[in-house]
């Protein structure tokens, strides 16, 4: 079965890895879950588990995370996907209100989303395990396997400074040492929807592992295509400037509130 190279050794190999795909492993393909298209977040799920699965915070984690709702409920939301930044994991699967396309090739599961210009999630299921001495990022580094019809996700190096978050406008960087474990898998009464069951450990937020759910539906009678997102070109206008070239131009803001502009 695809991503089970690791079972002939690959991982403890010298030799480096061939990474051009055979023609077995490309059928290989048709064995395994249909996990493509693209899916649109539970967005009412999202919201729900905000109080009913409330992560075990730390105290001093706590008492940010009840001002922060504090401020959200009187309008001062704090802009955690606002500061031009990937959301990264796990807020790439938590909290997103934006679909994302799911593609299953040879050795990798790849997510495309939209929201801005760098959510790409790269999930490894060639055998590789992870490096002994990772460079952070915000997505981290994610290798999977298959275990019968569930895509087992483990993701680790993940940038202390990325938001472990149960909204848009609440939660605390994750502050080092993060390890996500996800199955991700269809929902066995109907093959459009799609869950990512999450264990999150955190514990330099966290009292102990958090686990949650999170749900995504896929419309197969229609087509639907993600959209390039960049999250700064709101604070933009189209303008020309004096060579006559197409440009953007910093849109002024009162308040938050954009004050117009004209396009010379």
């Amino acid at each position: 079965m695809l991503g089970m190279r690791a079972a002939h050794g690959a991982e403890t190999s010298s030799e480096p890895m061939d990474v051009v795909p055979t023609l077995k492993e490309y059928e290989a393909l048709a064995k395994l879950p249909d996990l493509s298209g693209t899916w649109t977040p539970d967005i009412p799920d999202q919201v729900r588990q905000e109080t009913a699965n409330m992560p075990p915070w730390t105290p001093k984690a706590g008492k940010q995370i009840k001002h922060m709702i504090a401020e959200d409920d009187a309008g001062r939301p704090f802009p955690i996907i606002d500061h031009c930044f990937p959301t990264g994991m796990p807020g790439y699967m938590l909290i997103t209100h934006n679909a994302f396309e799911l593609l299953v090739t040879p050795g990798r599961v790849t997510l495309l989303g939209e929201g801005d210009g760098n959510r790409l999630r790269r999930i490894y299921t060639d055998g590789r395990p992870h490096p002994e001495d990772p460079d952070p990022s915000f997505h981290g580094h994610s290798i999977g396997h298959w275990e019968g019809d569930t895509l087992v996700i483990d993701t680790i190096a993940v940038f202390p400074q990325v938001y472990l978050a149960i909204s848009e406008s609440v939660g605390v960087p994750n502050n080092g040492d993060m390890h996500i474990v996800e199955h991700l898998h269809l929902d066995a009464a109907n093959s459009n929807t799609l869950l990512d069951d999450l264990e999150i450990t955190a514990p330099k937020v966290l009292t102990k592992t958090w686990k949650t759910t999170r749900k995504y539906y896929r419309t197969r009678k229609q087509k639907f295509d993600i959209v390039e997102g960049v999250c700064t070109q709101g604070y933009f206008t189209d303008a020309v400037d004096k060579n006559g070239n197409a440009i953007f131009k910093p849109e002024q803001f009162r308040n938050g509130v954009p004050v117009g502009s004209d396009s010379k």
